[in-house]
Formats: structure tokens, C-alpha cells, sequence
């Protein structure tokens, strides 16, 4: 456990000053992640603000004021939501990701009860790391849309050097931001890219500013209510279920947060308070998220990062951070500042961020030393890489389980049923001998 000196302990409330500013640190380092998987699935930004700002609150409620960690919006989800949007609207959406936390919930009250060795034994990183890839390389075509294209959502895409050109300048700037600055500003590399991007669009005349000037001061977001202006059908459920296994990958991702948010602050937050509270608590957040229009939640590794480098643990400053970013989502003007961010600049910034995703899963493979010249391992991995980038899917009746889904269940069976043989490495044996 660290040794290093504690600014502030984890039950430790600051002065006010220093509570408003470190809070705003952490608002800051969420910020540009959260509002792009909105921009990216077609939801609400301050509506993602918001389920943000109040899943953060249920979580440290739920974990009992003991884990320091902060809820955004989950990269993991995005493409299966552009698919149940596409298949049901935005409602089937959320009735997806309103039961992908019900399957977080019903996973920590196993973890309650059965300890977390199966879970391990389930998601082994062998399984986990090529799924993370996927995730990543899966939605690089959607980046390239967007930088390449005056409207990636038209029918008829038209190429535009203009668009590829802010795309370009965003992507260079957050990554010399994210190279070359020191101290707070590194920590927010994405939210400097942005806005760089943001104003060199303006001098590029693709951004509609009269939507920020339209706007008024205090606005109630777009609220997507499932299941008040939704009625669930078949397929609903259907897309629902596809979405699941989605839920396994990011818990990984979770277990894994955990385990080096407990290594910088000091304590064991995987006995106390519990890795069954702590994803309790990111179930009930993304169930929240679910029943207004917010996309669902994960943990953050930006704001882990900062609770490292500044060593403030306070609840307190994270809670002020999910007050902050709740107080936002309902100012109208910056709602729509955020809404009138071009395409082009989400996608310069998305080269990075998506390969960042799929770097995170080969990072994984490498960390937990596995071994692809063990045929399992690489039978396992080259299947699920092959399923989830190659876009596989299965489809019946109004059930469609998607590409992600299936390399991710895929993965799992093919873990569970495959021998694990030290006759694995005969290849290697007979290849040395030749």
C-alpha cells in the first residue's frame, strides 16, 4: 500500500476554498469523456451531466462515504447504443442499459455472498484484454466518419478537407497537451483538445452558434423517459439482453480501478467497503442513468489519476465534483455550447481516445504476462478479436445480439470449456527442435 504523504484523508472535509477548486479539478478531468459518449450516441450531454453528477452521489452513498471514485459516462456501451437505437429508438436503449444494471446488481449480491474467485475465474484477462480491444478498434470507423465527412449520420456521405482538417488540428493538440504539459493542465489534455478544436472550427465557419445564443440561461435537458413515454415490446427486451454481456467487460474494468485506487490511497477498498458495495453502487447508477436518457456509468481512471498526483482523498471534494456537474447539466447555455461542438473536432479527439481503449486491453494481455504462443490463449484471443472487429452478429426475429456482445459471451464459453494443458506449448517444443 502507498507510503506517500495524504493532503487529505478520505473522511476529511476541506476548507471551502480549497473544496470548490479541487472539486472543479475533478470536474474538469471527467468532463471532456462524459459529454463525448453523449455527442457520440445522439443522447443529451446535459442530461449525461446530470446522471453523472447523481450516480456519483448514489455510489458514495452506497459505499457507506468509503471509496473515493468518480462515475462517468462508459465508453464500453457506445456501440451497443447506436444499435438499439437504431433497432428501437432511444427508448429500447435505455431499457438495454436499465437491465445491463440490473445485471451489475444481481452480480454483486453473488459477489456477496460467493466471494470473487468465480468472477476472476470467468473474466480472466485472457478474455477481458481482447474484448477491451475490440471495444476500442470497433468503434474506430465511427472516429473516422465523423473527422472525414460534413454529416456522419447522413445517408450519402460527403468528403469534406475542411472537416478532416479541424479533426486533424484537435487530434494534434490534445496530443501535445497530453505529451508536453505538466501539472493540473495534463490532466485534462481531451478538454484543452476540444475547445482548441472547437474555436479553430469557428474559423472554419462549421459551427452554429446561434443555438448558444438561443439558449436560455436555465434549461431542462432532453430527458429520455422509457418507461413513462416507451412502452417495452419483444424486441426491446431482445436488444436489452444483447446488451448484458457488455456489463461483464466494464466490470472487469471496475475490479480493476479498484484495485489501484486501493494501491494510491492506502486501503483495501476491495474488503472494505466491499466490491460487491462498490458495484452495487455503479449498478445503481447506470440503472438511474437509464430512466432519464443518460448513457451508462463506469469508474473513471482520469479522476484516480488525480486523486495520485494532488494525494486528496476527500469524498467530499469527489461529491462536490457530482454537484457541480448536476448544477450544469440544467444551465441551458452550456448545454448548448456543448451540443454545437462540430463532429469533426469529437472525431480528432476520438482517434485518441478509442485507440487508447484498445491500447488499455493489449496493456492488460501484457501486464497479466500472457502467453500467445499457449494455443488456448491464442485460440481464445483470435476469436474474439476476429468476431468483434470483423463486426459478427447473430440476428433472429426481432433479437439481434451484437458483434461486441457475441465476442464477449464467445470468449467466456470458449475460456470455460477449453482444457488448460501444459501440452499447450508442444508447438513451441517441436519448432525449437527443428
Amino acid at each position: 500500500m502507498s507510503q506517500k504523504k495524504v493532503n487529505l484523508g478520505v473522511r476529511e472535509v476541506p476548507k471551502p476554498l480549497n473544496w470548490i477548486s479541487f472539486s472543479l479539478q475533478h470536474l474538469f478531468a471527467m468532463f471532456g469523456a462524459t459529454i463525448l459518449v453523449p455527442k457520440l450516441v445522439g443522447l443529451s450531454p446535459g442530461v449525461a451531466l446530470i446522471t453523472s453528477g447523481l450516480g456519483t452521489l448514489a455510489y458514495l452513498l452506497i459505499t457507506k462515504g468509503q471509496i473515493p471514485a468518480y462515475l462517468g459516462s462508459s465508453f464500453a456501451f457506445i456501440a451497443p447504443i447506436i444499435a438499439a437505437k437504431a433497432a428501437g429508438g432511444p427508448g429500447a436503449a435505455m431499457i438495454g442499459a436499465f437491465m445491463a444494471g440490473i445485471a451489475y446488481g444481481l452480480i454483486a449480491l453473488l459477489i456477496q455472498q460467493l466471494g470473487t474467485d468465480w468472477l476472476m475465474r470467468l473474466l480472466p484477462p485472457v478474455v477481458v484484454g481482447p474484448v477491451i480491444i475490440v471495444i476500442g478498434l470497433g468503434l474506430a470507423s465511427t472516429a473516422v466518419n465523423m473527422a472525414m465527412y460534413e454529416d456522419s449520420g447522413a445517408k450519402v456521405l460527403v468528403y469534406s478537407a475542411k472537416h478532416f482538417g479541424v479533426a486533424g488540428f484537435t487530434l494534434a493538440l490534445t496530443i501535445i497537451c497530453a505529451i508536453f504539459l505538466r501539472g493540473f493542465f495534463s490532466l485534462i489534455p481531451v478538454l484543452i483538445g476540444i475547445i482548441g478544436g472547437y474555436l479553430f472550427a469557428l474559423t472554419q465557419g462549421i459551427v452554429d452558434f446561434q443555438m448558444v445564443l438561443d439558449a436560455k440561461w436555465f434549461a431542462v435537458p432532453d430527458f429520455v423517459l422509457p418507461f413513462v413515454d416507451y412502452t417495452p415490446s419483444a424486441a426491446a427486451v431482445g436488444i436489452g439482453i444483447a446488451m448484458v454481456p457488455v456489463a461483464f467487460v466494464t466490470m472487469s474494468e471496475h475490479i480493476g480501478h479498484q484495485m489501484v485506487l486501493s494501491k494510491v490511497v492506502g486501503q483495501d477498498f476491495i474488503k472494505k467497503p466491499g466490491l460487491h458495495r462498490s458495484i452495487f453502487g455503479d449498478s445503481v447508477a447506470t440503472m438511474l442513468a437509464s430512466c432519464i436518457g443518460g448513457p451508462p456509468t463506469t469508474t473513471y481512471g482520469e479522476n484516480i489519476g488525480v486523486l495520485a498526483i494532488t494525494r486528496v482523498f476527500s469524498v467530499f471534494v469527489i461529491g462536490g465534483a457530482a454537484v457541480i456537474a448536476l448544477c450544469f447539466g440544467f444551465i441551458g447555455k452550456i448545454s448548448a455550447l456543448i451540443s454545437s461542438v462540430p463532429s469533426a473536432v469529437m472525431g480528432g479527439v476520438s482517434f485518441l481516445l478509442f485507440g487508447i481503449i484498445a491500447s488499455s486491453g493489449l496493456r492488460m494481455l501484457i501486464d497479466n504476462k500472457i502467453d500467445l504462443e499457449n494455443k488456448r490463449n491464442l485460440i481464445i484471443s483470435s476469436v474474439i478479436l476476429v468476431i468483434g472487429v470483423g463486426g459478427a452478429f447473430i440476428k433472429i426475429s426481432g433479437f439481434e445480439l451484437s458483434s461486441m456482445a457475441l465476442a464477449a459471451i464467445v470468449g467466456v464459453v470458449l475460456n470455460l470449456v477449453l482444457p488448460e494443458s501444459k501440452g499447450d506449448q508442444d508447438g513451441i517444443e517441436i519448432e525449437e527442435h527443428i
